[in-house]
């Protein structure tokens, strides 16, 4: 199967980029301008112009669509939520889905397959309720964000393609994300939860994530939303404690309060993505057939930090 990806130099897209390729498909990168190509055939693509250079997408078989603007930054002081940041997020997902979108519903011999990455956030702040894919939407800018973000595609479920949506939970890698960053502090202070620690973490693992994709990617009778998480979200309070004894570190006494990261981040940043709570469920994800690698939390820390 011929499939062209944009992300595919990410975190996320590198791995899944590789584990298809290893199973005999042609991987293809979908490069915007100014953009480094990796090496191997590239096809070009500008969302923010929206153009997409549909002669090359002719034959290929799916899309999968991982580009967007970082939700929290690289760095801590490109994380705070100006309006300019908040701006690039919600462009970045529309125009690109959008772009996409469009091209695959004008296109006779295009893709008739498009797997977007999504986000929990979603469901926004819901305390210790059950969520699962049948969830409505909750409230604030990332629920907005996901809201518009999953119906810039209809064009092209409207034009017969079909459309997956994987809502991603909080990736679990040293390599980057939540996990890389607390590393690094906890090793050196020791591990603290955020607040009360009642709010839910709902983890997956990378593997379970490019699992999920593929899953979503080459299942034929799979349409709509699917929650990449773990069947087993945890408290912050479970998530601190866990984390603490894998790498045998203390744990706190006090958690921290939510004014202190406010300071550095912004408290909107902060309260919806540090200190909300969703506890969500891949309740469709399992029984479309997708079986977790790692659904326990432990186990999964420990494999990935080799302890």
């Amino acid at each position: 199967m011929r499939i062209a990806m944009t992300g595919s130099t990410g975190l996320i897209g590198s791995q899944l980029s590789g584990l298809l390729s290893a199973e005999g498909h042609e991987v293809v990168g979908l490069v915007r301008p100014g953009s480094r190509p990796r090496p191997g055939e590239t096809l070009d693509w500008d969302p923010a112009n929206g153009e997409m250079d549909t002669a090359g997408l002719q034959g290929a078989a799916a899309v999968v669509h991982l580009a967007g603007e970082s939700i929290a930054g690289e760095r801590i002081l490109d994380s705070r939520w100006t309006s300019e940041k908040k701006r690039r997020i919600l462009d970045s997902r529309i125009q690109g889905t959008e772009t996409i979108a469009q091209a695959l519903a004008t296109m006779t011999d295009g893709p008739r397959v498009l797997v977007c990455a999504s986000a929990i956030g979603i469901y926004g702040d819901r305390g210790d309720e059950a969520l699962t894919e049948d969830s409505g939407p909750g409230q604030g800018f990332l629920a907005e964000v996901v809201q518009a973000w999953e119906a810039a595609a209809f064009p092209a479920r409207e034009a017969g393609v079909r459309v997956v949506h994987a809502r991603l939970g909080i990736v679990q890698t040293p390599k980057g994300g939540a996990l890389g960053r607390q590393l690094p502090i906890f090793k050196i202070t020791g591990a603290a939860r955020l607040g009360s620690g009642s709010q839910y973490v709902s983890w997956v693992t990378l593997d379970d994530v490019v699992g999920v994709l593929r899953h979503a990617l080459l299942t034929e009778s799979l349409n709509g939303v699917l929650n990449a998480t773990a069947p087993t979200p945890v408290t912050n309070t479970e998530y601190t404690r866990t984390l603490a004894r894998v790498i045998h570190r203390p744990v706190l006494p006090v958690g921290v309060p939510a004014f202190a990261p406010g300071l550095v981040l912004g408290r909107e940043l902060v309260d919806e993505l540090l200190y909300y709570s969703a506890r969500v469920l891949p309740e469709r994800t399992e029984a479309s057939g997708y079986t977790f690698t790692e659904p326990h939390l432990e186990p999964a820390l420990r494999r990935m930090l080799a302890r």
